[in-house]
């Protein structure tokens, strides 16, 4: 089966990432395991959760959920706040760890936009952000995440 181009870009993506948490897992310079790296990533993306949202979005029990997000605020890369409208509420949020952690992930991402940037005419350039854009805003309703922009 052939794929399309949206789909070999996104494999390229993909496989970049997974070799890269992997790496960082072998040289100890990750202390997540893999699924732990996938949902510290998802809880960043959904943009301060509740546990129970978060269970919700990747469609596992919330006791479940609540061992995940507990191993990772053991291992330093969430933490709950309380809710400032209602006390009983606590929300995730990824800590500065992960964020040194993130960042490092996101060199390859610029590295791929520059090498776009400079093949591309500007016009070609504002063209491809405009589909693009449109590709996140308009023709992926099922995923809404809020640490996107």
């Amino acid at each position: 089966m052939a794929l399309t181009v949206l789909s070999k870009v996104y494999e390229k993506f993909r496989v970049h990432y997974y070799r890269d948490v992997f790496f960082r897992i072998q040289s100890r310079e990750l202390s997540l395991t893999t699924v732990e790296a996938y949902c510290v990533e998802i809880i960043h993306s959904l943009g301060s959760p509740t546990i129970n949202e978060f269970a919700n979005f990747i469609k596992i029990s919330s006791p479940n959920a609540t061992y995940k997000v507990n191993s990772l605020i053991k291992k330093g890369y969430v933490k709950k706040v309380q809710s400032e409208t209602d006390k009983r509420e606590f929300h995730l949020q990824v800590t500065d760890r992960y964020y040194k952690y993130w960042n490092l992930n996101q060199k390859y991402f610029e590295i791929v936009e520059n090498r776009i940037k400079n093949t591309l005419t500007k016009d070609e350039y504002e063209f491809f952000v405009k589909i693009m854009q449109k590709v996140s805003d308009d023709l992926m309703p099922e995923i809404e995440v809020k640490n996107i922009d």
